[in-house]
């Protein structure tokens, strides 16, 4: 006979299935957008349901411990979900700051938008790896994130001092530098992520 604390457990991870998923979504829409130089939709809606849907996840992972007490393999579970939908949380709104880049700049059909564009196909590669490594408990596809991250955080850096010492366009240079950071900051949640899943797995502590 299954728990009553089970009930908690399977919507927790039910819940952060459906934030996966949405944070996917959201993402894809703001980089869809910029690639094709379009103005991107619905992509603050996603980002508002993302928000709600952390907060719901919060409150529910404190009930299950109020009523419970959860310890070991389960208070593992629970910690590393309410981080893992934080992570969640923060791939809409970093997509909802690109969407914005391009509502402040307006048209950036003109621009070079290669090293964003080659940027985020990595990016959303580490976005689908994290969400499928929590789905799965894979722990090995989870370690793969962190290198990737390196890179990601190296394609920052060389784009940024290319615009330092580029003279020419500095609205489309800007706006590179910008959606480049978010990108960025997505990627670092992916790693993030991924130590949380790897936590659940194994129950060895995320460094610091």
């Amino acid at each position: 006979m299954p728990r009553l604390m089970d009930i908690g457990l399977d919507q927790l991870n039910s819940m952060l299935l459906d934030m996966a998923s949405l944070s996917q979504s959201a993402v894809a829409a703001s980089i869809d957008a910029y690639t094709h130089a379009v103005t991107p939709t619905d992509v603050r809606k996603m980002a508002d349901r993302l928000q709600t849907l952390h907060r719901q996840v919060s409150d529910l992972a404190m009930e299950v411990i109020a009523r419970y007490q959860p310890v070991a393999t389960d208070l593992r579970f629970i910690k590393a979900c309410m981080e893992i939908s934080y992570g969640f949380f923060r791939y809409g709104r970093y997509a909802l700051d690109i969407a914005q880049v391009m509502e402040i700049f307006g048209d950036l059909g003109r621009c070079d938008r290669s090293p964003v564009v080659e940027t985020a196909k990595l990016t959303e590669d580490m976005i689908r790896m994290s969400a499928d490594a929590f789905a799965r408990r894979d722990v090995n596809l989870a370690r793969r994130i962190p290198d990737m991250d390196d890179a990601v955080d190296e394609r920052y850096r060389n784009n940024l001092r290319k615009v330092m010492e580029s003279k020419s366009n500095p609205r489309c240079n800007l706006a590179n530098v910008l959606i480049m950071r978010y990108l960025e900051r997505i990627s670092d949640h992916a790693a993030y992520i991924a130590e949380s899943v790897d936590y659940i797995v194994t129950g060895v502590e995320p460094p610091d």
